[in-house]
């Protein structure tokens, strides 16, 4: 695999930034803002952007048990878990889910799923780090930090801190 760095650490953290001025202003006059990351990625960028954009309401999605694919990938392997954590009602609330790629809109549809297993939002927005065009279902983000189209077999990696990487975001060629 071929690897190049498209956003480095500095650039990552000026398109939080940026999406975090636009999330703020179009929340001004609306009531608090939840924000909901989708396990693994998106749960430390929603911890990001929460901090930027001043939330109290945060959470973490895990979707392995809502995905379409479950049985394909639990042959010969038990999916792995890493639990939700939704802290708030989420009945009438303003949620805004995280993730770090879009790509297929299958991984968005489940953590919708089950965050309408908490309760009935009042509105739910996306916000995703890069959107990678390819789109299997019809979702869009509200928010993105980048566009970059890329078709399979290359792929968009995101690496974080949080992860024991430097920030950047990467373009995997075969």
């Amino acid at each position: 695999m071929n690897t190049e760095q498209l956003v480095d650490g500095t650039e990552l953290g000026l398109m939080l930034d940026r999406m975090a001025a636009q999330i703020r202003e179009r929340h001004r006059r609306h009531h608090e803002l939840a924000v909901v990351g989708i396990r693994r990625g998106g749960d430390h960028l929603a911890q990001r952007l929460a901090a930027r954009v001043g939330a109290t309401k945060t959470g973490a999605i895990d979707i392995t048990l809502y995905r379409d694919d479950l049985q394909s990938i639990a042959v010969g392997n038990i999916p792995q878990v890493h639990g939700s954590e939704i802290g708030f009602e989420v009945d009438g609330a303003d949620v805004l889910l995280v993730d770090d790629v879009l790509f297929s809109g299958r991984t968005v549809r489940a953590a919708i799923d089950e965050l309408f297993d908490y309760g009935r939002p009042a509105r739910v927005q996306l916000a995703v780090l890069v959107d990678r065009g390819g789109r299997e279902l019809p979702i869009a983000a509200d928010y993105v930090g980048l566009s970059h189209p890329v078709l399979p077999p290359n792929s968009i990696v995101v690496h974080l801190a949080e992860e024991g990487a430097e920030d950047g975001i990467f373009l995997m060629t075969p």
